[in-house]
Order: C-alpha cells, then structure tokens, then sequence
C-alpha cells in the first residue's frame, strides 16, 4: 500500500527507530524525517590526510579509532580520553576528549569517524584537542558526501541517515512514499526549481555541490512561499470583515488641529498621513504598520488618524506597552490638541473632544470615571495599558486601535482589541525601531508597511561615544564630570542600568544574556544598589530620581512628572524609558553595562535626548575588552545614527530564529532553511506570486497542494497566531 509524506514511520522503521526519532527529535512522519535537513556535509574530496596536518589550521580527516584510553585529569577533576586515530595512509595523530566518560562509549578502537578540529602540539605531537566528531556508516564509505544531521546524545547523525535513506530508497523505487509536488509547474519552470522529490533526495544525498544548492533553493522556495501564502489568506479575511467607514470630514476637529499646528508636517509624514487617510476612509479594516527612526513623528500621524476617526462619530483606542508611556501619550495628545481636547470644559473649542486615561493603577474613583467615559462615547480618544482590552472596558463606537511598540504585546492582547464591537475596528501599529524589509515581509506580512526615514525639522544631533574601562578606566570619572558639565548649562541627564536589583528576582531587567564573550561576569549592574553611591559620591550635589517598573504607578508618573519639569536634574533609571518618554530639555544619557542590551534597545535609549534645541550626548560604558563581539556591536551603535542601518545589523548579530520563531507559536518550527537575509529576493518573489495565488483561488479552495504546503510550514495554531499579530 502506498503512503505520503503524512504516513507515520513506524510501518516503515520499526517502532524502536520510531519511538526514538519521536522522544528525541520530536520526528513522526515521513513528511517530518526527509524535512529534517542536514546541517553540514563533508566533501570526501576536501578531506585532509594526517601526514599533511599544519599546527594552527582547522582539519577536516577521515580516520578509525585505533586505542583510546580513558585517565583522570592533572590539574583539576574529571576524567580524559586519550584516543589514537589512524588514516587510510597509516599516519597516526592524537586526539583528547574532556569529560572523556561521556563519549567513551561512541570513540573506540575499530570505529571510523569524520574528525573535525584546530591542530595543537602537546608533548612535542600534534594533536587534537575536544574535536567534534561524527561516526561513519559502513555505507557511507562510497558517498563523496558525508550527510551530517543535528542530533541528540541518544540519537546519533549516522542512526538518523540510515532512517532517511530507508524512506528515500522507497520514495526512489516509486513504490511505497509518494510525493505531490504542491508548487504549480509555472512557478517551478519561472524560478527553474527542481521537483519535489529529486529535491529531497538530493538534501540528503548529493554528489556534488550544484546538488546541494540547487536541492536547497528549491526547499527555500516551499518554506518562503508557505508563509507568504499563510499571511495573503490573512489579509484576505481581514479585508471581508465590514469596518467602519471613516473619510476625512471638512471642517472637523482634523482640520482644526491642522490649522493650530506651530510647524509644517515633513513630507514623509504627509506621504504616510494621506495612506492612513485613504485606508480609514473604506469599510474594510486597516492594517497599517508606520515605523520610523527615533523622532520621526509618528505620535502626530497616529493622532491625526485618531482625530479623523473622531470625526466620524467614532473613537480611538492608543495601546501603550507601560503605564509611565501611557500617561505621557495622553499628557502630550492632551498637550498638542490644546483646547481642541477640553469637551465640556471652560476654555474648550467650540467643536472638541476628551482624551482620558485609563490604567490598571487608577484609584477606584478614577477608574470608574475613566470607564464611563470610554462606554458612554464621552471620550473620543481613551489611552491605556493592558487594562484597555480587559472584558469589562466598554466602548461606545471603536472605530481605530493604535498600538504603540507592537512587539511588546501579547498576541491575545491585540486580537482581543481586534475584536470589539459590530464592526472590525481598524488598526495602526506604529514600532519606533525599524524594521529590516524581508522582516516586514515575513513577519508582518499581514499588514500593509510604511516607513518614516527623514526627521522632522529642529531635531538636534546627537554624538555617540564607547567608554573603554578595560583599557581606559580613567575614563569613568569622566562620564560623571560630564553630566555635571551637562546640568549646569540648566540641562538633565539619564543615567540607565540593566537591572532594578531587588532582593528577588529582577523581572524589569530587558536585557539579553550574556553571549560567548560574556560568560563568568559579574551580575549586571543595578540602578538600586548603585543610586546611594552616586548620590554620595560622583553625583552628589545634583538632584536625582529613580525611576524602574517596580514602582507604583502613581510613584512612576510622579517622577516622571518631576523631571519632565525640571525639578530632577539626572534620572536613575532602568529600560522603562526606552520608548516614548519626550523630555526635550535632556542632553546626555549614560548606559552603563552597555553591551547588555541589544543593539535596537541602545538606538532607543539614545533617543531620548537630541529632542530639543541643543545637541545630545550619548555614552555607551563597557568593561568588555577590544575585539570582543559584544565591543562590535557598541562600535556599530557608535558609529550610526540610522535605526534602518542598525535594525538590519542587528539581524545579522542574533539569530534569526528569534525572529522567525514569531511565526511559530511555541510549537516545532516548520522554518529550518529560510533566512531573512540571505533569500530576500525569494521572500520578494513569493509574496507576489502568494497574492497573485491567493486573488485567483480565494482560501485554496481548489489548490490541495498549496493548502498543504501552508499547514507544513505555518500549523494550525501559527496560522492563528499569524491572524492575531
């Protein structure tokens, strides 16, 4: 009977083959298995002979195991395997393993393995110290690729190539496991892509390199398409749902607003306003993502919007990700409309609105207010946190979410706005950090992107600079001497720590974990353990606050409140400022353990100052040594102001996976080839072809294939993720 990419493996494994591929690898069908791609390859024709070996280059060499000895380590506990390999050629070399009991069992006389490692001397031999190694089946010994697999401790590379093969041999026979090829033959003749099933063999078992890249493209194609194809069935969705039509209004609280505004709008924001314009304007949602630079003025595009929304009889909901952002968005939303947001109140414009407040920290009193302003329709604009989307807030008409830094929400949380009323509020999400394009496009593939790039007129320049304490130690007094310099030309400053440092566990620390130059450090430092020395020593004589997200709420908008005006002159504080907070007359910020934070976290941080008229200074402090990554990525901050530039460095510096792991939902990922980097042209390509697809054959009613390739590459629950996001 034949079988499909969907078959379970144990009628063709066995069930101990079976069981251990799904225990350890979480592999249960044949689809599963040939996707479970190789991670690397060993060309036999590259291979190094023992005899040529040179100390200090890395070697790749085939060789059998001819004694290995397991002793305890000199200096310090544990045990060693000493092991003795020979090549083909009759050259001997030594190889060491640490923790020598671990592999004993693997690296033994008489076993062949593919030795990888840098060539060392010890005792006047050369050597291999800890090599990896990959054992060789006797198979093998005529493929001029080795196919090695990622593996676990239980399950070796060779274990799983032998599972692979039995399934390819029976996909080759054209007997038991059958393969649909779901790409139509037009996109495959288009992209000239092999099939399917020559693909998959030739993963796995090439001949020669155009085999690999030729085998790998093609499988690039499937996993690109998949998710362009998932996300144009989103969008197609979204756009059947009825939303309320909201055209701009003469003579309405937009154009007054317009009217009172102290500066002309920069020609992008006039470019952007007039796309968000025309989408609020039609009965299907808006699904719009604006992301600028630092400053780019995207709070005046979201407000606009808001305002036309308002026009139309509607309101507007901005979600913020901290009650301290919350609060300063209503204060300067109520700020910037002036008059025009005093409905009801003496000195109020003739035609106006309310913005009102609403956070989980509200007194009883407040609250209750907040609440009835936002279900009776009072309030045309309501800013909140989380607690916005809790079951008992009520709206009277939502017309428009605006979510402020999307990637710090919860998927429910948005879909949970998504969701209120009759009709389909539209939505704006705006991200203050830039978004490289193949992300925007994979992603957040299901909203339409605009970007910001030029800066609004006014806007200071702002000089970057790494403090060295590993080779400049001196320096430190420096940092503080300059924030001084700072606050008596009548200036503020912020000085930033990784962590709060309470006793518990530090659940404010935003801050990523330490890399391969990192391990061993001393904790981060913590704005609580080190504000009582600096009030006491480099700082003293200045009027500090402290601000971190453990305080109360109402303690937060205190200090904020505070410095905003002018009666704090350096702020302590952690990443609760990182976005949002607008204090035009702060010209320095100090980061300390600066390479604790990643590389879009340092570009907001340093967008807090250089927001008025006089230029900001931004000092980035590290005891990380030269050379080190950690010091190239606080190079790169130093060394560019684009937000553009950096987002896509930023990319290249972590893994990709974190990124892409957004699609997955917390299940195994059906991604293992696409790279947002590396196939931008193909990511580009298959959006298009995925629209054209999906325009043509509403939901792939009438394309299994394609549908298929959808739920491999984007399950059931990621696609449900991919509609909330």
């Amino acid at each position: 009977m034949n079988v499909d990419l969907d078959a379970a493996l144990e009628p063709l494994l066995g069930r101990k083959s079976a069981d251990l591929l799904a225990a350890q690898l979480e592999i249960r069908t044949v689809g599963e298995l040939v996707r479970h791609y190789p991670r690397r390859y060993v060309d036999r024709g590259k291979l190094t002979d023992i005899a040529g070996l040179e100390i200090g280059e890395h070697a790749t060499l085939v060789a059998q195991v001819a004694s290995s000895t397991l002793r305890d380590m000199r200096a310090r506990r544990g045990k060693l395997l000493a092991v003795v390999i020979r090549d083909e050629k009759g050259a001997q070399l030594d190889c060491t393993f640490f923790n020598g009991h671990k592999v004993q069992h693997l690296i033994h006389p008489g076993v062949r393995a593919v030795f990888s490692g840098k060539v060392g001397v010890w005792g006047g031999k050369l050597q291999l110290t800890h090599p990896q190694f990959e054992p060789i089946d006797e198979t093998d010994e005529v493929r001029p690729f080795l196919s090695v697999y990622p593996a676990t401790g239980k399950i070796q590379s060779q274990v799983i190539a032998k599972c692979v093969r039995i399934v390819l041999d029976l996909l080759d026979a054209g007997g038991r496991v059958e393969v649909t090829d779901p790409l139509p033959p037009k996109i495959r003749e288009r992209e000239s892509l092999p099939e399917l099933g020559r693909a998959l063999r030739r993963m796995h078992v090439p001949e020669t390199d155009a085999d690999i890249h030729a085998a790998r493209h093609r499988l690039v194609w499937d996993e690109a398409l998949g998710v362009q194809l998932a996300l144009a069935l989103r969008r197609q969705a979204t756009a059947a749902r009825p939303a309320p039509e909201c055209p701009p209004v003469a003579g309405g609280l937009l154009d007054a607003f317009d009217a009172r505004l102290p500066f002309t709008l920069t020609a992008g924001q006039q470019e952007v306003g007039a796309q968000v314009a025309a989408d609020l304007a039609h009965a299907h949602p808006m699904n719009r993502l604006v992301q600028g630079d630092v400053g780019a003025g995207k709070t005046i595009i979201a407000l606009r919007a808001m305002l036309q929304v308002v026009d139309n009889g509607q309101q507007a909901a901005m979600l913020a990700p901290t009650e301290v952002l919350a609060a300063q968005h209503a204060r300067s939303l109520r700020a910037m409309l002036g008059p025009l947001a005093q409905a009801g109140e003496l000195g109020g414009a003739e035609r106006a609105t309310s913005v009102t407040l609403l956070t989980g920290s509200l007194g009883a009193k407040a609250k209750r207010q907040a609440l009835l302003d936002a279900q009776s329709g009072q309030a045309g604009i309501v800013v909140g946190t989380h607690a916005l989307i809790q079951d008992r807030v009520g709206f009277a008409d939502l017309g428009l979410v605006v979510v402020d830094e999307q990637h710090r929400f919860g998927v429910e949380q948005r879909d949970a706005l998504r969701g209120r009323g009759e009709k389909a509020p539209h939505m704006l999400v705006m991200t203050a950090t830039p978004i490289p394009r193949t992300v925007a496009m994979t992603v957040y593939g299901d909203l339409t992107v605009s970007s910001l790039r030029e800066l609004p007129r006014g806007r200071s320049p702002i000089a970057t600079s790494v403090v060295p304490l590993a080779e400049k130690p001196q320096w430190f007094a420096s940092v503080w001497r300059r924030l001084h310099d700072e606050v008596g030309k009548g200036h503020q400053a912020y000085v930033v720590f990784p962590r709060v440092g309470d006793a518990e566990k530090d659940t404010d620390s935003d801050v990523e974990p330490p890399g391969p130059d990192e391990e061993g450090r001393r904790p981060p430092l913590a704005v609580l353990d080190i504000a009582p020395r600096l009030q006491e020593g480099a700082l003293a004589g200045l009027r500090l606050g402290i601000l971190h997200g453990k305080l109360p709420a109402d303690e937060k908008d205190a200090v904020m409140r505070s410095f905003e005006r002018g009666e704090i002159d350096v702020l302590l504080a952690t990443t609760v400022i990182e976005v949002g907070v607008d204090v035009p007359n702060a010209t320095a910020i100090v980061i300390l353990d600066a390479e604790r934070f990643g590389l879009s976290q340092l570009h907001q941080l340093r967008g807090r100052v250089g927001r008025g008229a006089a230029p900001g200074v931004c000092l980035l402090v590290t005891e990380m040594p030269e050379a080190t990554a950690a010091r190239e990525r606080l190079a790169a901050v130093e060394g560019t102001t684009d937000g553009f530039e950096l987002a896509r460095l930023d990319l290249e510096l972590r893994r990709e996976g974190d990124v892409l792991g957004a699609l997955q939902s917390g299940r195994r990922s059906g991604l293992r080839l696409l790279s947002l980097l590396k196939h931008e042209d193909v990511i580009a390509k298959a959006q298009v072809y995925a629209a054209d697809l999906v325009a043509h054959d509403p939901g792939l009613a009438t394309s299994p294939g394609l549908a298929a390739l959808v739920g491999e590459v984007v399950t059931d629950d990621r696609a449900e993720y991919l509609d909330k996001v």
